[in-house]
């Protein structure tokens, strides 16, 4: 399984949600115009707006690193008004796991499916 799946959880500080939003428009923004690798990338907020969710899909540890180089920018930013959390389904490359770190991801590895 070459494709990696990536679930970014984010918890917005009080008061916050409207620069979260100006930040996760930015972002969509720059993935729209730049990435070429990423297949999904959907965003989905909790009824009361106070955690969003973001589903990603990559078709490879290349498109996360260019994904990562098209967005990093906004990653300080967007720790200042959330606090993030990220899962890998995958195989990430040693180089992406390096690259987010900072976030501790969870890795889980493919096992089976259609």
């Amino acid at each position: 399984m070459e494709e990696i799946q990536v679930t970014a959880r984010m918890k917005i500080h009080d008061g916050k949600l409207d620069a979260f939003k100006a930040l996760a428009a930015k972002a969509l923004q720059s993935v729209g115009e730049k990435d070429t690798g990423t297949r999904q990338y959907d965003w989905f907020f909790n009824a009361d707006q106070s955690e969003c969710v973001v589903r990603e899909g990559f078709a490879d540890t290349q498109a996360i690193l260019d994904h990562a180089a098209h967005v990093g920018e906004l990653l300080g930013p967007m720790t200042d008004v959330a606090d993030m959390s990220m899962e890998f389904y995958g195989d990430p490359s040693p180089e992406v796991l390096e690259t987010v770190a900072a976030f501790k991801p969870a890795v889980y590895s493919y096992f089976q499916g259609l």
